[in-house]
């Protein structure tokens, strides 16, 4: 564990005057102690931390996590709860946001005295918001790879061509070059498909004249890209080949906005102000971004109501986009470092007009 976030947790518990913080999300175990097993818990404590798994990752844990105690349970509930006992615990914080009810009425059941329960959600919303330099790398990676991998499936954009296929030799591609997985359902949107936000990959044939919205990213060390490019198959009208031009000056006019101590709807309101310049603001709907990590959606959002400011070593996405009904779309996005002088891109792929022949 970071020592600054060792300190922010410290922070935290003294301020809500707790005597530990239980996390079981197994992104946050994988930030906070480098778990990569699929169950586990862990207590933060005051000048302490206990690491808790069952037999399967005993010996995983040994060689990966770092804490100060690894203890091996029976059942989760029940390591838990004499955890707590052994340790005095009488308040105890935990993340509202992944444990269930039913989870908590057990391990309410469980303990062996009254505690008091304290719900954690907006408190441990921001936990993992500044990027080390190995996260960095990691994201680096993935979007390296997904550059790669785009490369390959390029050949198959032309007429004939149904969307699903995109997707699914795009995720191929991805593997070969070193992704772990997929960062999620591709989207790969044709035609007027484009105008669907979320359009994921169907079985509708690409047709020339069309512009392809695709969606897409992969996973590095636990950590994922995120990107998309829309790209021409033929000449396109003349409207959706302006809307292009539109949405990239807005990005382009958002990332350049996107320093320290930007209000992140400030932000928004870049991108925003200039598509509703041009006479599309209704057109577009959905926040310009949000972070990336170890969830591909994470803290910070950049949307009209985001009350936090830009900081060094967030990591964003800028992806505004227009949608007409009936006649398609355009999305741009690049993920963002937010440095301590601005911004600078991660994601590889240029984003100029491109038609595909």
């Amino acid at each position: 564990m970071l020592n600054s976030t060792a300190q922010a947790l410290e922070d935290l518990r003294t301020a809500q005057g707790l005597d530990a913080i239980l996390f079981t999300d197994l992104k946050n175990l994988r930030f906070l102690c480098g778990f990569t097993g699929t169950d586990a818990a862990l207590l933060f404590l005051k000048g302490r931390t206990v690491f808790l798994t069952d037999s399967r990752y005993t010996q995983q844990a040994r060689e990966q996590v770092q804490a100060d105690e690894i203890i091996q349970y029976p059942t989760k509930v029940e390591g838990i709860a004499e955890a707590l006992s052994r340790h005095g615990v009488k308040v105890l914080g935990f993340e509202a946001e992944n444990l269930s009810c039913a989870s908590l009425e057990r391990l309410r059941s469980a303990a062996k005295e009254e505690l008091q329960w304290k719900a954690l959600a907006k408190e441990l919303q921001g936990l993992r918001r500044h990027k080390s330099a190995a996260e960095l790398a990691a994201l680096e990676e993935a979007t390296a790879i997904a550059a790669r991998g785009f490369d390959k499936i390029l050949p198959l954009l032309r007429p004939g061509v149904p969307e699903s296929d995109i997707a699914r030799e795009l995720e191929f591609a991805l593997r070969l070059e070193g992704g772990q997985e997929k960062s999620f359902d591709f989207i790969v949107a044709s035609g007027i498909r484009g105008a669907l936000p979320h359009g994921v990959a169907s079985g509708k044939r690409i047709e020339a004249g069309e512009l392809v919205t695709i969606d897409f990213g992969t996973v590095v060390r636990g950590y994922h890209s995120d990107e998309t490019v829309t790209l021409a198959v033929g000449e396109v009208p003349d409207e959706l080949r302006l809307v292009y031009d539109i949405v990239l000056e807005a990005h382009d006019l958002a990332a350049a906005a996107l320093r320290p101590g930007a209000a992140l709807k400030d932000v928004d309101a870049v991108a925003r102000d200039f598509i509703a310049s041009k006479g599309y603001g209704e057109f577009f709907g959905h926040g310009l971004g949000h972070g990336v990590g170890l969830d591909v959606h994470e803290f910070p959002v950049l949307n009209p109501r985001s009350p936090d400011l830009a900081e060094p070593g967030m990591v964003v996405t800028i992806e505004p986009g227009i949608y007409l009904p009936g006649k398609g779309g355009v999305r741009i996005e690049d993920m963002y470092v937010v440095t301590q002088q601005g911004c600078r891109v991660l994601t590889r792929i240029p984003k100029d007009f491109r038609v595909i022949h």
